[in-house]
C-alpha cells in the first residue's frame, strides 16, 4: 500500500492543508497514460440575487500501472483546481468547498447532470433551504464490485475542536467572495472491480446567505481508469 500526502494550496484563506490519502498503487497499463481533462464551470442565481459560480479548473489524470499486475486494480493520480466567486446581493458572505471524486465499477457515472449534491446525500425538500448530509467518505482507497460506485473527499483537513480533541475537516472555509482549493497527484486507487471503471471529479460548494443556504455541486468529465 502507497501512502501518499499532497499539499492542497487553498486561496482565500491564505493556509495550506495536508491532503492525507493512504492508497493502492494499482491500474492495468505497462505505461502511464496521462489524460487532459475539461474541467467545468456552473453559475446558479440565488433567489435573493446571490450569483454562485463555480469552476474545475487545470483538471487531468494519470492512469498508472498495476504494481500487483492484475486487472482487478487500478490506480489513478489526479489534479485540479476548485474555484468558487460570489456576486451580486451576498457577494462577501464566503462558503464551504467540498472537492472529491466518483468513481464506479461497471457502472455509468456519467448521469446526474450539474447541479444537487453527491447522490443521495442531500436534502432539496425545501427548496433553496437545503440540508447537506453529505456521505462521502474521505480518501481514495476503494474497493468496488461491478455495479458498484462510491463518492470520496479529497480534503482531509485537522484541527482541534472546542475541547482539544483533533477533528478532520472534509471541507475548506472561505470568506470574502472568492475562494479556492488545489490539488495535484491525489490517488484514486481501485480494488476488486474486474471490468471498466470510471471516475469524475465533483465540486460540491454551500453558500448561506441572510435568506438562503444553498449546495451545489458541479461535476467534471467522466474518464476510462482501466
Amino acid at each position: 500500500m502507497i501512502n501518499r500526502k499532497n499539499l492542497a494550496r487553498v486561496a482565500g484563506v491564505g493556509a495550506a492543508a495536508t491532503v492525507a490519502m493512504g492508497l493502492f498503487s494499482t491500474g492495468a497499463a505497462n505505461a502511464d497514460t496521462f489524460v487532459p481533462l475539461p474541467g467545468g464551470e456552473i453559475v446558479k442565481t440565488l433567489s435573493d440575487g446571490t450569483v454562485v459560480t463555480v469552476r474545475l479548473v487545470g483538471e487531468s489524470a494519470n492512469i498508472n500501472p498495476s504494481m500487483g499486475s492484475t486487472p482487478a486494480h487500478r490506480n489513478a493520480w489526479v489534479s485540479g483546481s476548485a474555484q468558487v466567486e460570489l456576486s451580486g446581493t451576498g457577494s462577501d458572505v464566503g462558503g464551504k468547498i467540498f472537492p472529491g471524486y466518483t468513481v464506479g465499477c461497471q457502472v455509468n457515472i456519467a448521469g446526474g447532470g450539474a447541479t444537487g449534491g453527491v447522490e443521495g446525500s442531500v436534502d432539496w425538500s425545501d427548496g433553496e433551504n437545503v440540508k447537506p448530509g453529505v456521505g462521502a467518505s474521505t480518501g481514495g482507497d476503494l474497493s468496488l464490485g461491478p455495479g458498484q460506485a462510491q463518492s470520496f473527499y479529497i480534503l482531509d483537513l485537522e484541527q482541534a475542536d472546542d475541547f482539544g480533541s483533533e477533528t478532520h475537516k472534509k471541507r475548506n472555509v472561505f470568506s470574502g467572495s472568492n475562494g479556492s482549493v488545489t490539488w495535484a497527484d491525489s490517488t484514486i486507487g481501485l480494488s476488486g472491480c474486474g471490468g471498466y471503471a470510471q471516475a469524475r471529479a465533483f465540486v460540491s460548494v454551500e453558500v448561506e446567505t441572510e435568506s438562503v443556504v444553498t449546495w451545489i455541486t458541479l461535476y467534471g468529465q467522466p474518464f476510462s481508469i482501466g
